[in-house]
């Protein structure tokens, strides 16, 4: 009988399942279980400065997380909300929106002093998860049952692996009624024809899979559900598929929103979700802005993107990202034309370029130069060859199955997941330093006659943003700036309101307030809001 040292022998195995546990960890996105069990871990070990809770469970039955970070009373300091998870493909918005919490906590937990984050890794748990199943393929819904075709039918029409890889991709079927043709630059990928260059179509299109209702599209009513990033108030896509039966449908639309409606201290929301202002900053329309139902960012507001779009260059080293607006009902724009907040988003990560060098040179279209990048690389699992095979509706016809894999092209190797973190954290932790703080400086008091004193000051934001930006002004649902005397039972406010209130103060700047008071014994004078910080100062009346 083979014979072994067994403490030795089960040292050996118990540093093995470690190392094999860690090297499994690190070498793909976490699933909602490892999610969840991060959060709980960022919590035991922080329990100080971390506060975790669900607000809610979807139709799926997954948790909807918020993760607080503080110190003191969260509500005491300016807060910035982080939303991930509002695309369901976009992976990396979970894992990022979890590693920047634990990169603050570890690393930059200072700025807690006067900062309050809350953190929402996952909007779309049921969705996120269709990466992790037998069969991949880009789920934007939730567990929803949906009819998306509006046929009365539901879940008739779903995907089926023509070619057994486990993932959906493309048909291709031969046909000269088509209007697609193989790309001149990379033969792999389907282009539309462009009849004016005198591009004839040769193939159709369909995603992979059988037209089971018969109705001449594929994969159109599947499990579709309700997505999140379609559900909200701002430009609600009225009967589209996956908007649902109306915006602010589902639970976690609803309890995510009631939560921020209730946290007054929050001055800015950063989305992780493909909406991308930070690398390409939004562009002010007059016409549009003057609609009655506002579709333009706001003068003011133009000029704030720009500069935080270059912090954000900058710090980040991101160049080169495709334009990337909202489609509607999505949660980016509504933050910003609905909440009034600070508004920022970015996917974190895009295909980089291929640039090419004296050999091979790049090619221009953008699915052709992601394959050279993913090449360069050294990635695999990319793209699926085209392959032909026997398909049901074309019984005489070549079909090849193929194409890009799904989420490579919005997602990078996870090997990336960390360094992209860490630079985004750096960008967090740079609008902690430029935020609006409010505070009391050039108090004077003059003695003048009748026991009457002027007091003059200043209200002063020390931070390089806005208290406001120009559309929460406009909603009026920010509140203001309250400037507030603590008058004694012998005071009197001659001069001046004893409460007054600042639409606004621009970064660095200030108001001057002066007022004549009558009587006698110290003063207080309280200046703030919860999303700017408050101060006060005691003065003695001549």
């Amino acid at each position: 009988m083979f014979k072994t040292n067994q403490p030795i022998f089960k040292l050996f195995w118990i540093c093995m399942c470690l190392v094999s546990v860690k090297t499994f960890a690190q070498s793909d996105y976490r699933t909602n279980n490892e999610l969840t069990n991060a959060l709980k871990q960022i919590k035991s070990k922080h329990t100080a400065n971390v506060k975790l809770q669900s607000l809610t469970k979807t139709v799926g039955g997954h948790d909807i997380w918020a993760l607080t970070l503080f110190k003191g009373k969260p509500e005491n300091n300016p807060a910035i909300a982080i939303v991930g998870g509002v695309d369901g493909s976009l992976l990396l918005s979970r894992d990022m929106a979890i590693n920047i919490a634990e990169n603050i906590l570890n690393n930059h937990k200072e700025i807690l002093d006067n900062t309050t984050f809350y953190i929402f890794p996952n909007m779309s748990p049921n969705a996120s998860e269709q990466y992790f199943s037998k069969l991949k393929y880009h789920k934007l819904g939730n567990a929803k049952k949906t009819d998306d075709d509006r046929d009365g039918r539901i879940n008739e029409d779903s995907f089926e692996d023509l070619n057994n890889d486990g993932l959906i991709t493309m048909i291709r079927v031969e046909d000269v009624t088509g209007d697609y043709i193989k790309l001149k630059e990379d033969e792999r990928i389907m282009s539309k024809a462009n009849a004016k260059e005198g591009e004839l179509g040769t193939y159709k299109v369909f995603s992979e899979g059988i037209d089971n209702d018969k109705d001449g599209n594929y994969n159109e009513d599947g499990e579709g559900g309700v997505h999140f990033n379609k559900n909200l108030t701002y430009n609600y896509p009225y009967f589209k598929s996956g908007a649902g039966e109306h915006s602010v449908s589902e639970k976690e639309h609803r309890a995510l929103l009631d939560f921020l409606y209730e946290q007054w201290n929050i001055y800015a929301i950063l989305t992780l979700g493909p909406t991308n202002n930070l690398s390409n900053p939004l562009k002010y329309n007059a016409a549009n802005a003057k609609k009655r139902v506002v579709t333009s960012i706001l003068k003011d507001d133009e000029a704030l993107n720009k500069f935080l779009s270059e912090k954000y260059s900058k710090i980040t080293d991101s160049k080169g990202a495709p334009p990337a607006k909202g489609k509607g009902g999505d949660f980016f724009e509504w933050s910003y034309f609905h909440f009034g907040k600070l508004a920022m988003s970015t996917p974190g990560w895009w295909a980089p370029k291929f640039k090419g060098d004296s050999i091979v040179k790049a090619k221009k279209n953008y699915k052709a130069n992601f394959l050279q990048w993913a090449e360069q690389e050294g990635l695999s699992n990319y793209f699926v060859d085209w392959k032909e095979v026997s398909h049901p509706d074309f019984p005489n016809k070549k079909v090849e199955v193929g194409g890009i894999a799904p989420f490579v092209m919005t997602n990078p190797p996870y090997s990336m997941v960390d360094e992209i973190s860490k630079k985004h954290t750096d960008f967090v932790v740079e609008v902690t330093k430029m935020q609006p703080n409010i505070s009391i400086e050039n108090v004077t008091t003059e003695k003048v006659d009748n026991g009457l004193t002027r007091v003059t000051l200043n209200i002063h934001n020390k931070g390089l943003l806005p208290t406001h930006t120009e559309m929460g002004k406009r909603s009026r649902w920010l509140r203001r700036i309250k400037v507030d005397l603590k008058l004694n039972s012998n005071q009197e406010v001659i001069s001046g309101r004893k409460v007054q209130l600042i639409n606004s103060i621009d970064g660095d700047s200030s108001k001057e307030l002066t007022w004549l008071i009558k009587g006698k014994g110290s003063l207080t004078i309280q200046a703030g809001a919860s999303h700017t910080g408050t101060d006060s100062t005691t003065i003695n009346l001549k």
